[in-house]
């Protein structure tokens, strides 16, 4: 059973091919290596292209046939939308659009599509955009009959059990991997916005890749269109991921207070709807085991590869 999975080359997207082979499935990956890595496709044929190429798309879905669509491709930067709202609004807005369109239009009606936190927090392009895509999902399913899972996911943190893929963005911005680089001397100190005090959920992504496959089965059994929160239901500070990391590395963390952000205090996911109707609940996400998991990734893999 062939799954198109936008994205597939990224960090949650490689995790997510990574378990639909471990479950039966072939992925099939279409992505324009913009902010994935070739490296991380592992588990099936890899396609490279742009998502608002409609043509492109369409030749795709005719030569491998999937039953389904996973869509991770976006933009995802919050900070950096502040300063580029075009570009979020034409990938996640239009690309969303064409991508749809394409589904739509060579009979593919079944779509897991990946949100985000940001909606509730939606100060700036990359929480706006992904709340249209979200509208636009839902005007979809009525106009044309799709199906559709919308996962509003949490901060993805930590690496694949195994240790084959990880998290290895060309510029890096998440807390937890600077906070290793700053211990691993990659880096001259952690930059903390505010008092580092805010509380927010923290979801292993494998628990992530895991909860996709769960709604792409959810589609497939014909059960309906559901949006759900992904995450670990728990919430954490800079501070707490700042314990862990010098815990594990032996090594203190050398931080700069910067000013503080518009953003909320507290944004943690509410799992009861995922857990009713997916079935789901995160098994990796205790915060130890995400960041060691993070810290065995960057010590002994090149998550830098250019290969």
């Amino acid at each position: 059973m062939t799954i198109l999975v936008t994205g597939g080359a990224g960090y949650i997207g490689s995790h997510v091919c990574k378990t639909l082979h471990a479950r039966g499935y072939r992925p099939v990956v279409y992505d324009n290596l913009s902010h994935g890595n070739a490296w991380s496709v592992q588990w099936g044929p890899f396609v490279q292209g742009d998502i608002h190429d409609f043509q492109s798309l369409s030749a795709v879905i005719e030569h491998f046939t999937p039953i389904a669509a996973i869509h991770l491709a976006g933009s995802i930067h919050a900070r950096e939308a502040t300063l580029l709202p075009h570009s979020y609004y034409y990938n996640n807005v239009e690309g969303s659009r064409i991508f749809l369109q394409a589904l739509v239009e060579n009979g593919i009606c079944h779509v897991v599509s990946t949100s985000s936190a940001a909606i509730y927090d939606a100060t700036n392009a990359y929480g706006k955009s992904k709340r249209a895509v979200e509208g636009m999902l839902d005007d979809f399913a009525q106009a044309y009959g799709i199906e559709y899972a919308s996962l509003r996911c949490f901060n993805a943190a930590g690496a694949d059990i195994e240790g084959k893929i990880g998290e290895a963005h060309p510029k890096e911005t998440h807390l937890i991997p600077l906070a290793i680089e700053a211990a691993l001397g990659k880096r001259d100190h952690l930059a903390i916005y505010g008092d580092g005090t805010s509380l927010r959920d923290y979801v292993h992504v494998s628990d992530i890749a895991d909860a996709h496959v769960h709604a792409l089965e959810h589609l497939i059994a014909k059960k309906g269109s559901l949006t759900v929160d992904i995450g670990s239901g728990r919430g954490h500070t800079v501070w707490d991921i700042l314990h862990y990391v010098e815990k594990i590395s032996e090594k203190k963390i050398p931080y700069v207070l910067q000013p503080k952000i518009n953003e909320s205090k507290r944004l943690i996911a509410n799992t009861a709807m995922a857990s009713t109707l997916l079935n789901w609940q995160p098994q990796y996400s205790e915060l130890s085991s995400i960041i060691q998991t993070a810290w065995n990734w960057y010590t002994s893999q090149c998550c830098h590869c250019s290969s």
